[in-house]
């Protein structure tokens, strides 16, 4: 068939390498989200429009992808079906009619479960055990159309969302291949989701990836996990903002403290929670490096009374 991919960050990579090289598919066109401003300001290509570009093939950035304009561009690539991977956009009807064979998303959970922008840190930020990607066919509504296929993924007790999406950007990459093959030849019918079971998983920003020290401290672990390393945890300790990567709970600590309360010693710094104590590993404070949290300590000279909120 001919396609034209849809995807912008790294996840999206193994996917549409796994298409162009298919023997049974040619990939016409890559569509993309514009360039983004990087560290310095200066434009960035996501990784998907670097892919196109070292691949020679045609790139689309649209700014209005709903735009007529764009339908029609679109349209003269003449796209048997549309593939989908974290493209960062939603579809509207005008596009949704261009492929014969629709557009087909592969999301990253176990459908309808984690509909929406987060799925991977929603499932190990709720505690999930298993989770996995989905392939299905687009509709104007999130995430609710007809499912083609499936694979699952245990979730590891140390899993951060990087570690997850990794292996899922790879599995599903051969889920979303063989389920463009079976649309081809006719022997894949997508099938309707569920009503029951439908969660949803918003777009994790900054503010909500602050950690609150009253939750449990399994649940500050795994939540800390859950936006590792974006958009990454963290915390104020005194008036010094640091990212927090992921703990460790303590079951064997001295002492319990209260959530927030920081205790230093030569092998490592707690901080308290609603329960037991979490060690920091490596924390990151504003504008500097990645650091051993114990040197870091060592380092701020904290005073008595410091906490973590």
């Amino acid at each position: 068939m001919r396609l034209v991919f849809a995807g912008s960050p790294e996840p999206s990579l193994p996917s549409l390498r796994r298409l162009i090289d298919s023997p049974r598919h040619e990939v016409v066109a890559v569509l993309t989200r514009p360039d983004a401003a990087g560290r310095r300001g200066t434009p960035q290509p996501s990784p998907v429009a670097r892919e196109a570009l070292d691949r020679g093939i045609p790139l689309l950035r649209p700014s209005r992808p709903k735009s007529p304009e764009f339908i029609a561009e679109l349209a003269e690539f003449a796209p048997d079906c549309c593939p989908v991977v974290a493209y960062g956009a939603l579809l509207r009807e005008g596009l949704l009619a261009v492929p014969p064979r629709g557009w087909v998303n592969l999301h990253f959970s176990l459908l309808p479960a984690w509909r929406g922008a987060a799925p991977v840190q929603a499932a190990i930020g709720a505690g999930d055990s298993i989770t996995g990607a989905t392939t299905f066919q687009i509709e104007s509504s999130l995430d609710s159309g007809p499912v083609y296929g499936v694979v699952t993924e245990t979730i590891q007790a140390t899993d951060t969302a990087g570690d997850l999406l990794e292996r899922l950007a790879v599995s599903g990459a051969a889920l979303l291949s063989a389920t463009l093959d079976g649309i081809e030849d006719g022997t894949l019918t997508p099938q309707p989701q569920p009503s029951d079971g439908v969660s949803i998983a918003p777009k994790i920003t900054v503010e909500k990836a602050r950690v609150c020290w009253d939750l449990p401290a399994a649940v500050v672990e795994r939540r800390i996990r859950a936006v590792t390393p974006n958009p990454g945890a963290w915390t104020m300790i005194g008036d010094l903002r640091v990212k927090v990567w992921p703990v460790h709970v303590d079951l064997d600590a001295p002492e319990v403290l209260p959530p927030g309360a920081i205790q230093v010693d030569r092998k490592c710094v707690r901080i308290g929670t609603g329960s037991e104590p979490v060690r920091l590993n490596m924390i990151q404070p504003s504008g500097k490096k990645l650091m051993n949290a114990v040197d870091w300590a060592r380092g701020a000279r904290l005073d008595a009374g410091t906490r973590a909120s």
